[in-house]
């Protein structure tokens, strides 16, 4: 292993480590016992699933609370935005424009954040515990505090993001929501040994548990790496002028086109109604949040529709098959059998469309498969497959880039001493 790589390994995980430590730096002016109890009462509902993506923060209030989903958010709406108007979908294209479309989606995150910031601290100021409130100071101070706090924090996550993919190995914003995740595993293990020691759960229940966990990541890799390969020829005269370079004979096509986003977003939209419904003290809208929790079936069968419409939704914005066509017509490439032009464009959508089926399935069962499973079993606690997606997914990301730097670097030693 190269010293480069070592290197970009080691600062990977010296900003992991840096969202770690702000993990568990409060918001002035919190009582972090109440807000511990609070959460630690609904660690069975939508908080308790935020809770789980932030690493924990959320339940410390930190000034990372929010983590990076603003700036997902707003990537998000972005994508879509660029998708609806020619003019900001060409602005992404270019190089100069793309500067612009970032600098856009950093404003947005700073809108978004403060805007949740704000809405967070306004509702704990009805929340308290042990005869004690959530706040600590006037929520005339508090509430500008926070917000600052929060944005601040969500800002520092963005910019180590962005850091570890320029400096770094893998994907920034991905590899913290990863380390979000697992921070949470060794409470998790922990918890399920007390359940054990407890009697709430038997040693075979988690055995079952265990092999459902194993059955779910093999199948997230298996289908994560298949892909459709659609073979293509060239020129005579493009082969020619390319003798001493790799032309690529075929189009991969991945089963799962839209990646993790689907089960993010389904997720943000099924917990957000919740999450807002618990502050109230109607019955029948504490009634409506019950039916949305995630430990219910309505949940689960709301997330495998949502996941499915979304993946079909977001596939059909980064998979685009004109594009395919015109730049395979250019590179003097054809598929056989197909004519150039819009009938390639138009068999490449079809197998796309085949494709985005199967995965968008796959998507909608492993958001929900797993949690049946383990909820027939007796387990009191919460286990979906979306976690389990993102962790998987991320991990051989960031194992690709890996193998990709390695290889690099012996190329670039062989291109240094020669044959």
């Amino acid at each position: 292993m190269s010293k480069d790589l070592i290197n970009k390994i080691l600062i990977t995980f010296g900003f992991l480590l840096a969202y770690r430590v702000l993990s568990y730096v409060p918001v002035p002016g919190v009582n972090i016992d109440v807000i511990k109890q609070f959460f630690d009462s609904n660690a069975g509902n939508a908080l308790g699933m935020i809770n789980m993506f932030s690493g924990d923060a959320v339940s410390r209030l930190s000034i990372i609370s929010l983590g990076i989903m603003p700036y997902i958010t707003a990537s998000i709406i972005m994508e879509l935005l660029a998708a609806t108007f020619p003019t900001l979908g060409q602005m992404k294209k270019e190089r100069d424009g793309m500067v612009k479309y970032m600098q856009i989606i950093r404003y947005a995150t700073v809108v978004i954040t403060l805007v949740q910031a704000i809405g967070i601290s306004m509702g704990l100021q009805s929340l308290g515990g042990q005869g004690q409130p959530a706040i600590m100071i006037d929520m005339s101070i508090f509430i500008p505090i926070a917000a600052i706090s929060m944005l601040t924090g969500t800002m520092m996550l963005m910019w180590i993001g962005e850091q570890i993919t320029q400096r770094g190995i893998g994907n920034g914003i991905s590899l913290i929501i990863f380390a979000g995740i697992v921070s949470g595993l060794p409470s998790a293990i922990g918890g399920t040994i007390n359940l054990l020691n407890t009697g709430e759960l038997n040693f075979p229940v988690i055995l079952g548990i265990l092999a459902i966990i194993l059955i779910t990541i093999g199948v997230i890799i298996y289908i994560e790496l298949g892909e459709r390969r659609i073979p293509i020829s060239y020129s005579r005269k493009v082969m020619m002028q390319n003798q001493s370079k790799r032309v690529m004979n075929y189009i991969p096509i991945k089963v799962n086109l839209s990646g993790v986003i689907p089960p993010i977003f389904a997720s943000a939209v099924l917990m957000m109604p919740s999450t807002i419904l618990q502050a109230s003290s109607n019955p029948t809208l504490l009634m409506i949040s019950d039916w949305l929790s995630p430990n219910g079936y309505l949940f689960n069968v709301l997330m495998f529709l949502f996941v499915v419409f979304f993946a079909y939704f977001y596939a059909s914005i980064v998979f685009n098959a004109k594009d395919i066509s015109e730049n395979l017509k250019k590179q003097g490439g054809f598929i056989p059998g197909v004519r150039p032009g819009n009938s390639t464009a138009e068999f490449i959508n079809e197998v796309a469309g085949r494709l985005t089926l199967t995965g968008a399935i796959y998507l909608g069962l492993i958001s929900t498969i797993p949690w049946l499973l383990v909820k027939s079993m007796g387990a009191s606690f919460y286990f979906g497959g979306v976690a389990v997606l993102i962790v998987v997914q991320v991990a051989l990301d960031t194992m690709r880039k890996i193998e990709a730097q390695v290889y690099m670097n012996k190329y670039n030693t062989l291109g240094s001493v020669g044959l």
